[in-house]
């Protein structure tokens, strides 16, 4: 696959298929009565799964130091009538700044299965997982995320354009939320 395949496209978000399990999400947030720059860290990452309880099950975020943190995420049971697993991430993520941008770069931790998980549960194999955070302005900033999942993880083609929209409603109410934020 040479060409970029957008999945899933809707008020300026873009979900695209680069490479067989490697995608990625690009949209932009701005609010003019706060500086979103200054808050991009741990707690926005929070925030996102904080604001999805209909598609998180359990958020956990251990912070181990104000640049690294370890997440354990479960999924509800979305696909269960279609036959597709439970899924979770347990993930070591690292934060990186630099002039203009803030990264959060995550990849799966294999060595040991989080407490708490159900047995059926499947780990989500994420090799990398990085967001950058490309602050145009201080009140203005685009993200643009790329995720690689293992080689052999198995995305079904039908499920992709699901996996879009579950990723815009994700990321759109973290959107709204941040836009109408007044102070």
């Amino acid at each position: 696959m040479n060409e970029i395949e957008i999945i899933y496209s809707k008020e300026g978000f873009i979900f695209s298929k680069n490479s067989k399990n490697n995608y990625s999400l690009t949209f932009e947030m701005e609010n003019k009565s706060i500086i979103i720059s200054k808050i991009i860290d741990f707690s926005l990452v929070k925030l996102i799964y904080d604001l999805n309880g209909d598609i998180y099950e359990k958020v956990e975020l251990q912070k181990i130091n104000d640049t690294e943190a370890v997440m354990n995420l479960l999924m509800k049971h979305l696909f269960e009538e279609i036959g597709l697993p439970q899924r979770f991430s347990y993930v070591h993520v690292i934060k990186q700044v630099q002039e203009n941008k803030v990264s959060f770069v995550s990849q799966s931790i294999y060595y040991e299965r989080p407490e708490g998980m159900p047995e059926n549960a499947e780990q989500m194999p994420i090799k990398k997982l990085i967001c950058d955070c490309n602050i145009i302005t201080p009140h203005r900033v685009a993200f643009s995320c790329s995720i690689i999942f293992e080689d052999h993880m198995i995305i079904p083609k039908f499920s992709e354009k699901m996996i879009g929209l579950i990723l815009f409603k994700i990321f759109n109410r973290v959107k709204q939320f941040i836009e109408n934020v007044r102070i």
